[in-house]
């Protein structure tokens, strides 16, 4: 077996300041925990996660290989779930991005929703690990505690169903994250992507650590300090597939960017959806909720 990495990133770590006080959620007594009590309509639901100050990342398995994988553990080395355990919600706009993929890389890293614990693979087709045909410009990685429903018809993106994955995310700033890092960012724009007929947000955020993250507050905002880069996003999300002999990917919402109001809805909807999986309102199939 091969031996296990322990990283704690110093800059970024989550710390108790960050999460909601509380026990960790068992994964052998499930309990669903709300930080805002009983499901109501419109509310951002969050277990109380992490007590403890550090979450480490545990490297298994030598990258690049199937076998490689990335967990998530609390200071005392139990593993914990970076989609079901990390809060989503910080507050005042703030929420928890989980990198799967930094910045200038190409492995298709994602976090691995169907094993226990949900750890962070490189994904896979016919066998053999994915790369995109290009580096992504651009953090990139998921909301915790969301999940785009493949059983919801959205009507207002031409009734595509979700994907049955975590929300995207794609963080703008400067700084290159690392695989696992967790980063508060606030969101700042949404982009509508039907992927082979499936919706798949793309959620556009900036780090709160960015030089720039004063000055951008919304989708104009982008425009302005940032040109061309939302034009760039979807270009690059658009074509990625057409190397490989793939119909190029499609957006909703006039092809444009939403402000930050639609994409603060778009996460609480999700996040309410991730709120009737782990309930098991919802049938999970074959996604793991521990």
């Amino acid at each position: 077996m091969a031996a296990a990495r322990v990283m704690v990133s110093a800059s970024n770590t989550l710390t108790a300041s960050l999460l909601s006080k509380g026990p960790l959620r068992s994964p052998n007594n499930f309990s669903l925990c709300f930080r805002n009590g009983p499901v109501q309509k419109r509310r951002l639901f969050t277990c109380s996660a992490i007590y403890n100050p550090q979450i480490q990342t545990i490297e298994e398995g030598q990258p690049e290989t199937l076998d490689y994988r990335v967990f998530f553990a609390d200071n005392s080395g139990k593993k914990i779930s970076p989609w079901h355990d990390i809060p989503l919600h910080l507050g005042d706009g703030v929420f928890n991005f989980v990198v799967e993929i930094p910045k200038e890389s190409s492995a298709k890293m994602e976090v691995a929703t169907d094993e226990q614990h949900t750890p962070i693979k490189q994904d896979t087709k016919k066998g053999k690990l994915r790369y995109y045909p290009y580096n992504i410009h651009w953090n990139y990685g998921l909301l915790p505690q969301t999940w785009e429903d493949p059983t919801f018809a959205n009507t207002e993106v031409e009734g595509a169903f979700g994907d049955n994955d975590p929300v995207d995310v794609v963080e703008i700033g400067e700084s290159r994250g690392k695989i696992g890092q967790v980063v508060k960012v606030k969101p700042l724009a949404a982009l509508a992507m039907i992927d082979e007929g499936e919706l798949d947000w793309k959620i556009v955020a900036i780090s709160l650590d960015d030089p720039r993250a004063s000055l951008v507050n919304d989708v104009d905002d982008v425009e302005k300090h940032f040109p061309g880069t939302l034009t760039a996003i979807r270009d690059w999300f658009r074509d990625y597939k057409i190397p490989d002999g793939k119909p190029a990917n499609r957006f909703a919402l006039g092809n444009k960017p939403a402000n930050k109001d639609y994409a603060l809805k778009i996460i609480t909807e999700t996040n309410e959806s991730w709120a009737k999986l782990v309930k098991r309102s919802i049938a999970a199939g074959e996604l793991s909720l521990v």
